[in-house]
């Protein structure tokens, strides 16, 4: 089997801890064959910075971990040129028309990571005996992390004084990403396992004694009935994502790879 080559677009929480294992020899059958980052990253890098249409003409599969606004801006083209995409924001399939062009892309294939909650590949399989009917998110993390320039005065002030946990937002998972684009990922995932944005329920919650990261996801439909919960150290680089999240990115890129053992 060839080796899979690798380009790698983010410098950041995820992508250093990908870039380095790839580096280093981490994922068999899978190398590092180039770096996006609009910063400079000079000898910090392990494999040479190239610009997007470089790394998508060296490598097999572009793995983004930088942010909803690459996969809109670069995901098509990635995919049309024939080189596969593995996407950890799934924030940005909340874009309907987007995540229709994505999926009707190629001949490049479009990847997604479970990132920081598990049970996603459950509810895909529970899809096959009928639809899941009611579907719920909470996300509980640090009221800093969750901060964003839309809000008002009166929300940022509760937030900030809070002493217990403060409801942000309540929407549906094609709602919520969109306002917090670095922060709320996990709710794109569970309604791509679930197949319909507007049936998965999301509450945002800021808790000043968050210590670490909650998703709590509750399903069931007549099939019956599941409930995963998941606790996270944050990064400590980045507090808006979960520590986890880059080692999600390596086991998906270990099973590209073609690394036996794998649970899929």
């Amino acid at each position: 089997m060839s080796t899979l080559k690798v380009g790698l677009v983010g410098w950041g929480a995820i992508g250093r801890v990908v870039g380095t294992a790839l580096a280093q020899g981490d994922v068999p059958g899978a190398e590092l064959a180039g770096i996006v980052d609009n910063r400079p990253l000079g000898e910090a890098a392990p494999a040479p910075q190239v610009t997007f249409d470089e790394a998508i003409e060296r490598c097999d599969l572009i793995v983004e971990a930088a942010g909803q606004g690459v996969v809109r801006e670069w995901g098509e083209h990635v995919l049309n040129h024939g080189t596969d995409l593995l996407v950890a924001s799934t924030g940005a399939l909340t874009d309907d028309e987007l995540a229709k062009r994505l999926l009707a892309a190629g001949p490049g294939r479009v990847y997604f990571t479970g990132g920081a909650v598990g049970g996603l590949d459950l509810l895909q399989a529970v899809r096959g005996l009928g639809p899941i009917e009611d579907v719920r998110l909470t996300t509980t993390k640090l009221p800093a992390t969750l901060e964003q320039p839309w809000m008002d005065e009166e929300l940022l002030g509760r937030m900030r004084s809070a002493t217990g946990p403060v409801v942000v937002m309540s929407g549906t998972a094609r709602d919520v990403p969109v306002k917090f684009p670095k922060s709320t990922n996990v709710a794109a995932s569970v309604a791509l396992a679930v197949g319909d944005l507007d049936a998965v329920r999301v509450e945002v919650v800021a808790d000043p004694g968050a210590t670490r990261t909650r998703h709590v996801i509750e399903a069931s439909g007549e099939h019956g009935s599941y409930r995963f919960e998941v606790a996270h150290r944050p990064d400590p680089g980045n507090p808006a994502t979960s520590q986890v999240v880059p080692y999600a990115v390596l086991r998906s890129l270990a099973a590209l790879a073609g690394r036996s053992g794998q649970i899929l």
